[in-house]
Formats: C-alpha cells, structure tokens, sequence
C-alpha cells in the first residue's frame, strides 16, 4: 500500500484563478457572489451567483481547442495545467506517462453547449448542429481533453455523482495511487451552470437564496437566515503522487491524503440523511487509521440550507461523539458559492492551503447562528490553528457522500 501525497493544486474561482488570489481573498473573508450579468435574470427568483469573471481561456489553451470545449472544460484545463504547474511535474521526464491519470469529474457536464445547441436545433434545424455538440456536452471531456493535452495516459476517469463528485474523483484517485495502479493523478472537479436552464431549474426546486438585494451576504451557512444555497462555478484540480514518486524527483510536499470514505443515504433525492454522512466520515476515518479526537478541522459541506446544515451538524456529532465540539468547521461556500460536482475540488485545495500557512479559512455571514447548528463555525474571521489532520465533506443529491482527509505531511 503506497502512501499518496498532494504536489500540486490549481483553482478557477470567482475569488481567483490563481492560488495566492484565492487564498487572500479567502483570508479576507471576502464573498465572491454577485448579480449575474451574462443573461437576463429578471424573470428569475435567485438573480445572484458566484460566477468566475474575466476568465481568458486562451490564455491556457489555443483559440481553436477552447472553442471546441465548454467552458466547465475550460476550467479543467486551466486549474489542471495550473495544478501541474505548481507540482512542477513533466510528465513526459519524470514519469511513465502510462502511469499517469486523470480523473475530473462535473455534476452537470456542458449545460451551456446543451442549451446553445438546442437552440440552434429549433431555430435552425438539425443540420445546423454543431459536429461538436457531443463532444462539447459530455461530463468525461474534463479528463479527456487534460489527458490529451498533457499526453497521461493512465486511468482516465470521471464520477458523476452530483455535489459529491469533486471528493469522489479525489477519493478514487488516492486509492488507485495507493494500490499501485498509478503513479500520479490529476483530479478533482469543474462545472459551469450558471446558464438560465441551471438557474431555472434550481429556483423550481426552491433550493437557492433570494437575497438578491445583498448578494455577498446572500450565502450565509448555519445563521437562522439562511435561504438557500448561491450558485458558483470553476475548478479546483489536484496533482496527487505515491510518496515514492514524488521523493524521487524531489518534488515539494503539501500535504498527504490518508482517508477516503464513501456511502448512499438511500433515502431521498435531494433531502438528507444525517446518518449516510456520518458513516462516511467514520469510515474516512478508519481508512485513515485515526481516532475522530485527532481530527483538528473540517471544511464542511455546508451549502446553506436550512435542512442541509442541521442535517450536517447532527452528522458531525454522530461521527466525532464529543469532540464534534472541540473541532473547528467552517463552511467556504459561505465565499466561494456552491461549485456543486467542482466543490470538492476546490475545498480539498483549501484544505491542503489550511495546512500549509496553520490558518482556517471562516465561515462568514455567520452573524445569528441557529440553535441547532451548535459546533465552532469559525465566524466572520480567519484563524491561526495547530492543524495536522483535516477533512473535507460533500454530500450529492441522491444520497451520495464523499469524505477526504488530509494530513500534514512527516518523513
């Protein structure tokens, strides 16, 4: 069993593109949501989201390939290369490309190549569809079109498992690494669905926040005026190595992935089950080879919502007993928006920055916390903490749920 080891990491957020950006805007307690601008939404309930700005995707790519990718493919790329980049990783020089892999997933895939498409097809009729349609649309073209650039020809993958996806690819990556399957894996997630089919649908389900007149306080997880989650999107990728690999080339260690665990609430489409959450922190946990006492901060799920968050809370206590009120939890999406299948993605490098500067990022608009989401929140303010081990949940529509565990890393 090799040990698996975090090298590099590369995000696309509305808070940055790059990780300084990212991390300071996080530090700061800074809220990336904003009215949406790139369609009218007046006809909407939710008018806000977390929506990346002045993203140039040629600067990652050639004008030709961008143009035959969506833009959550977009994303991949870009956090991808980035991610690589600061691993400082040549494939093609230090590794057997054979035994490099990608694993991106996307809750949603291309829902703007979908709808354009589709418009095309009524306005204009079916010879009028792009040959580029398919390819454009489906979720697995994140990994596809990485691998391709970069020339990784290992496992190539991508879960699709809603909100839980990011975690999973991360979580599937660490255990193909740590069973000799590969040596190195480029994973996490990406998604872009803030068209007006994704809002639509969301503001049906009454699951987002209205609070379009104050959109940076809009996202404000467990405070008794939570409304609902705001849409985000990006990328939040991560270069994943055996120890071995990574101590051969002299790579710069950020942290080590020691626990994955997984589980299905198998209970209802989209309300949750606090009891499918906490079996899959304990079994993180167990895979870890912990105690729940030694785990020092949890980047929670967090989206809120008001079922969600207590359900969360009560996860928490089920999994840690009485250290579930000892331990630091903070909710980013409070910042970042809800990325859904890139969330994972994006908080596992939170979680990997957390334990490179010993400081946990806040949740913020915590201002009237509720009742029944009793733990410490980290509120409104940043923190310098002693973190060795930390975790990071996400729970998907469906029941799925997906917990990763992050240490710092010791000869």
């Amino acid at each position: 069993m090799h040990r698996v080891v975090v090298t590099g990491m590369g995000v696309v957020t509305s808070l940055g593109h790059d990780l300084d950006t990212f991390w300071n805007n996080l530090m700061e307690g800074k809220s990336g949501v904003s009215q949406i601008e790139s369609f009218d939404v007046t006809d909407y309930p939710t008018q806000i989201a977390a929506s990346v700005k002045d993203f140039n995707p040629e600067a990652f790519m050639d004008r030709k390939d961008a143009r035959k990718m969506d833009r959550f493919v977009q994303f991949a790329v870009a956090a991808g290369k980035a991610a690589l980049e600061h691993s400082g990783l040549d494939i093609q020089r230090q590794s057997d490309p054979n035994r490099v892999g990608v694993s991106i997933g996307s809750g949603i895939g291309g829902l703007g190549t979908w709808e354009d498409q589709h418009n095309v097809l009524l306005e204009k009729g079916p010879k009028r569809v792009s040959p580029f349609f398919i390819p454009m649309m489906i979720a697995n073209m994140a990994s596809g079109q990485l691998s391709i650039m970069l020339g990784a020809k290992g496992p190539n993958t991508t879960p699709v498992t809603a909100c839980a996806t990011g975690s999973h690819a991360i979580g599937d990556s660490y255990k193909l690494i740590q069973r000799g399957d590969a040596d190195v894996m480029i994973c996490g997630g990406a998604e872009a669905t803030i068209r007006p089919t994704g809002m639509a649908g969301f503001c049906a389900m009454r699951a987002m926040s209205t609070r379009n007149d104050e959109p940076e306080k809009a996202s404000r997880p467990f405070d008794t005026g939570r409304d609902g989650f705001v849409m985000g999107e990006g990328a939040g990728i991560l270069v994943l190595e055996s120890l071995e690999h990574a101590q051969k080339r002299g790579a710069n260690i950020i942290a080590e992935v020691i626990g994955y665990g997984l589980s299905g609430d198998a209970h209802h489409m989209t309300e949750p089950d606090p009891d499918g959450p906490a079996r899959c922190m304990s079994m993180a946990i167990r895979d870890a080879g912990i105690q729940p006492e030694d785990v020092d901060y949890i980047n929670a799920h967090g989206t809120s919502t008001p079922v969600g968050d207590r359900s969360e809370t009560i996860a928490i206590k089920k999994a840690l007993g009485d250290h579930a009120y000892k331990v630091a939890v903070s909710s980013t999406k409070s910042m970042t928006g809800h990325l859904l299948g890139a969330a994972g993605g994006v908080e596992a490098v939170i979680c990997g920055l957390s334990l490179q500067n010993q400081m946990l990022a806040p949740t913020i608009n915590l201002d009237n916390p509720d009742p029944e989401c009793d733990l410490d929140y980290v509120p409104n303010v940043a923190r310098k903490a002693d973190l060795d081990v930390v975790m990071s949940n996400s729970f998907g529509f469906g029941g799925h749920n997906a917990t990763v565990i992050l240490k710092k890393f010791e000869q």
